[in-house]
């Protein structure tokens, strides 16, 4: 274990007492819930843009994606290649929707769509995935804070977990929004900062890295075969294996999922202060993340070269499987750069992950209050008093977020890329589908959407059994080797779709007034 140096502390305290002083200020503004949740929508396109950027480059972008590109390849940046698409599509048929009807949460749709039992639903299974997503950043903030400082761990959680906590419970979204902008700009510069230090050191410097790496396959949309070494995806259908044609249908599902069920999303949509600022919102986050999630794999590419070039066991074991993978990014900070650049980097890494922490749990507060609480439960009080509740609730949020970062420092798990993008598919809920089903169609209700959220329901919970190994050993094999979980997400969702609209077609439901409701109409 390291223990930082005092010029790191400083930068350290520095950034800390930035987010606490930031979180104060604006809680002097917090009066409506309004304002607590969307701001007041009033927010420009390059505001909104730049933290809902902030919100997608979490800690998993900065730990989690270099892990994967070290030990393995660039499969996964497969997926975020489809990323336009999903904007494209989101931005223009699909964001009216929700600045239409003035919502909070993007779960009054389904209300007015299907009515108040799909809503309740929608809003559970989000805040479900919303609960594991942040649990595994701040496992990741937990890892490089221990690795560095040799700090015990609950220390080391409780940390960034109790700043986020109090300028997210405090502030509410306007403190969420202005930090991200800060956390997205340092964290930036300590990715390229990263990376500048990988190339220097390097003998032959870039020309090496990319020499080396190609010549090895780390560039390849590809996994490690018998022998090894990456083998390239096979193009073509298939529901047992990966393969071109299929990650890419993972992408766009899993982007129009993020964009279109992603109460994160849609609060930053609400929170612009017009149609057009929301859509610019969309393309500056998309074009923002691309390139930083392909330097933060060309980080991870690079710490395979560097460590080729100069051995170190650790890095071997980390590579071989021996430890875990994502231990590679504060392995080489705490051992390779000097002093006040790791607190620069340790600070990055705690922005990032605090962008999207405080984003999640407010949008997380947000959902419980609007669609559950004082929706179902507490309807018709003051707004003060919708205001306590919803900081009751994101106090909640960080304790399920640390307990859960717990929980993962002491489980064998792959690497965490590979293993969010498996959560995210069986998490999905058929979600996806379930607007499809409301933006698509004008025969299918409330009735017809149950039997559809009923059957997918049914497949996410078995796929979950089955990843989690909750079933017996041959049952497990004999889905694996018949079906790849990556394309959970894909499946839930047609069967969501297939089967609420057939349903609707037996059922023949009434007709009712769905102006502003679907496309058509």
């Amino acid at each position: 274990m390291n223990s930082l140096r005092f010029a790191d502390l400083l930068v350290l305290g520095l950034y800390f007492a930035a987010m606490v002083v930031v979180g104060w200020l604006f809680s002097r503004r917090v009066k409506t819930t309004e304002g607590y949740f969307v701001g007041n929508r009033s927010y420009p396109g390059w505001v909104a843009g730049i933290s809902l950027f902030g919100a997608q480059i979490s800690s998993i972008t900065f730990v989690a994606y270099p892990a994967d590109a070290f030990k393995t390849a660039w499969l996964r940046y497969l997926i975020c290649l489809t990323l336009p698409v999903s904007v494209f599509i989101a931005s223009r048929y699909l964001l009216p929707f929700f600045r239409r009807g003035q919502v909070t949460s993007l779960f009054e749709y389904l209300e007015a769509r299907f009515g108040p039992n799909t809503r309740v639903y929608g809003a559970s299974v989000f805040l479900l995935s919303q609960c594991i997503r942040i649990s595994m950043i701040q496992y990741l903030v937990g890892l490089l804070m221990h690795s560095l400082t040799g700090w015990s761990v609950p220390v080391c959680l409780l940390l960034g977990g109790a700043v986020t906590a109090y300028y997210t419970i405090v502030g509410g979204l306007e403190a969420v929004i202005w930090t991200d902008v800060v956390q997205s700009i340092i964290l930036t510069a300590a990715g390229l900062l990263i990376l500048g230090m990988i190339v220097w050191k390097l003998p032959g410097g870039l020309g090496q890295l990319l020499s080396t790496a190609a010549a090895d396959g780390k560039f390849l949309f590809g996994e490690a075969g018998a022998d090894g070494r990456i083998q390239a995806l096979p193009w073509g259908f298939s529901l047992s294996q990966k393969t071109f044609v299929m990650l890419v249908a993972v992408g766009v599902i899993q982007w129009l999922t993020d964009y279109v069920t992603n109460q994160e999303v849609v609060q930053r949509y609400c929170a612009a202060r017009s149609g057009r600022d929301a859509r610019r919102a969309l393309w500056i986050c998309c074009w923002s993340c691309l390139p930083t999630w392909g330097y933060f794999m060309l980080v991870g590419t690079g710490l395979y070269v560097f460590y080729r070039v100069h051995p170190d066991p650790a890095a071997a074991d980390m590579l071989s499987g021996a430890s875990k993978a994502e231990g590679i990014v504060p392995f080489f900070v705490s051992t390779q750069l000097g002093p006040g650049f790791t607190g620069l980097v340790v600070a990055a890494v705690l922005a990032a992950a605090m962008s999207s922490m405080s984003s999640a749990m407010n949008s997380m507060s947000s959902v419980a209050v609007t669609d559950l609480y004082k929706r179902h439960l507490a309807p018709g009080r003051e707004d003060r008093h919708y205001i306590r509740v919803a900081k009751g609730m994101t106090l909640a949020s960080s304790l399920i977020m640390v307990g859960g970062a717990w929980w993962l420092f002491r489980a064998d798990t792959m690497t965490l890329q590979h293993l969010w993008t498996e959560f995210q598919a069986i998490l999905a809920g058929g979600l996806l589908g379930l607007f499809l089903l409301g933006f698509l169609t004008t025969r299918v209700d409330g009735r017809a959407v149950g039997i559809g959220i009923g059957c997918a329901v049914v497949f996410s919970a078995g796929m979950s059994l089955v990843a989690l190994g909750y079933l017996p050993e041959s049952w497990i094999q004999a889905v694996e080797s018949r079906f790849d979980s990556y394309y959970t997400g894909i499946v839930g969702n047609l069967l969501t779709f297939a089967v609420g609209y057939t349903a609707a077609r037996l059922l023949r439901p009434s007709r009712r007034d769905l102006k502003h409701l679907t496309l058509w109409t």
